[in-house]
């Protein structure tokens, strides 16, 4: 099986990625927004930045704690008015491919 690019980053430079991991930790844990709706705006941020893996491992996330199709899809395509047509189609088919994994 061919490594993710986050986890060559992890086996690759494993004490930069632990102070990633510390600082993702933290990040989740704040209070203000519930888990789903935190996984929902990474999709949309990933999204925005054009990177269909963040999407795609963002939507797997979601899927798990409780996101339907339908707000992943959402999260994606409420980039189509900010970032325009072409980084929603890049990104629509991560989103769906993560979704309907596992």
């Amino acid at each position: 099986m061919v490594e993710s690019p986050y986890e060559t980053f992890q086996s690759e430079c494993p004490e930069l990625a632990a102070k990633f991991n510390e600082l993702v930790q933290v990040q989740s844990t704040m209070v203000g927004l519930d888990q789903k709706t935190k996984q929902l705006i990474n999709i949309a941020i990933q999204t925005s930045h054009k990177n269909p893996t963040g999407v795609k491992m963002h939507a797997i996330m979601a899927k798990k704690i409780g996101a339907t199709r339908d707000e992943v899809l959402g999260a994606v395509t409420m980039n189509l008015h900010l970032s325009g047509l072409s980084t929603v189609l890049e990104c629509l088919p991560s989103a769906i491919d993560g979704y309907d994994t596992e």
